[in-house]
C-alpha cells in the first residue's frame, strides 16, 4: 500500500503547484449590485495561468460592454490602480459613481484585473457578468447595440502575455510594442525600438517623429504613477568595433613646441 500512497502524495503536491491563475469569485455571476454602495472584488489563485509569485502589481477596473475588451463601446472605471501582490490580500473595495452607466441591459458589467508579470508582460482576467440597480446614468444606443452580442453571464476570456523565461523578454508580446504608449494599460508598458541614427544628415528641415500631444499643467499634487515598468523593444542593429593599433604621434619639436612651452610658466 505504501508504494501506492507515495506516488499519490507526489501527484497531490504537483497538482497544487500547477494550480495557479486568478479566478474572480466576487461579484458573483448574475449578481445585482446597488449603485452608490462600495463594490468588493475578491479573487482566488486557482485554475491555470501565472501564479502569485509570477506576478507583481495589479490594477482593478469596473467595465461595462461586450466581451471584446477593445470594443469602442466598452466603459472602464478604475477601482484601484496601485495593488501589489507582495502585500498579500485577495480582495479590494472601491466606490463607483452612480453616473458611470445605466441599469439596463442586464448583466452589462464585469470586473477586469490587469496583473504585471514579474519577468515582463501582463496577465488580464475578467469576472462573470453582473448588473446594477440605481444607476443614474444611461447607456448610449450604440452601447446597447454592441451588447446584443452578449447572450449569457460569461465575461471575456483571460489574456496572458507574461514572460515565462527571462530569455524570452526580447520576444515577448511583439504586438504590445505596436500599441501606442498612451493607449496601453497596466503597470508594465512597452516602448518601441529606439531608431538608429543615420550615417549622413539628409534632412533639410526638422520634423517630429510622432504627432504632438496635449499637455495639462498640474495645479495640485498628482497621484502616484501607476506605471511601474517600461520595457523597450530590443535593438536589432549591431555595431562592431576594433582597437586602433597605430601609435600616438610624438610631441612637436619645432616652433610649435616653443609655443606650447610658453604656457608652462
Amino acid at each position: 500500500m505504501g508504494r501506492i500512497l507515495v506516488p499519490l502524495a507526489m501527484l497531490t503536491t504537483l497538482a497544487s503547484l500547477v494550480s495557479a491563475g486568478i479566478e474572480i469569485s466576487k461579484p458573483a455571476k448574475g449578481a445585482v449590485l446597488t449603485a452608490g454602495d462600495a463594490i468588493e472584488v475578491k479573487w482566488d489563485f486557482a485554475g491555470s495561468g501565472p501564479g502569485e509569485t509570477d506576478l507583481t502589481t495589479y490594477q482593478v477596473f469596473l467595465c461595462a460592454g461586450p466581451n471584446d475588451p477593445g470594443n469602442a463601446n466598452t466603459i472602464t472605471y478604475p477601482i484601484t490602480t496601485s495593488g501589489n501582490f507582495a502585500q498579500g490580500g485577495t480582495s479590494v473595495q472601491g466606490k463607483i459613481p452612480t453616473t458611470v452607466g445605466g441599469n439596463t441591459p442586464s448583466n452589462a458589467y464585469y470586473v477586469k484585473i490587469i496583473a504585471a508579470g514579474s519577468k515582463g508582460g501582463t496577465y488580464t482576467v475578467f469576472s462573470d457578468r453582473f448588473s446594477y440597480k440605481g444607476m443614474t446614468g444611461s447607456f448610449s444606443a450604440a452601447f446597447t447595440s454592441a451588447m446584443s452580442s452578449v447572450k449569457d453571464t460569461t465575461g471575456p476570456s483571460a489574456v496572458d502575455t507574461t514572460v515565462k523565461d527571462q530569455a524570452d523578454v526580447s520576444n515577448v508580446a511583439d504586438a504590445e510594442y505596436e500599441v501606442e504608449y498612451t493607449m496601453q494599460t497596466g503597470a508594465t508598458r512597452y516602448a518601441p525600438m529606439q531608431p538608429v541614427p543615420p550615417t549622413k544628415i539628409t534632412a533639410k528641415q526638422a520634423k517630429p517623429l510622432y504627432p504632438t500631444s496635449s499637455v495639462k499643467i498640474a495645479t495640485a499634487a498628482l497621484p502616484i504613477p501607476s506605471v511601474q515598468t517600461t520595457l523597450t523593444q530590443s535593438q536589432t542593429h549591431k555595431v562592431t568595433s576594433m582597437e586602433n593599433t597605430v601609435a600616438a604621434a610624438p610631441m612637436p619639436s619645432d616652433d610649435m613646441a616653443k609655443f606650447l612651452r610658453r604656457w608652462e610658466d
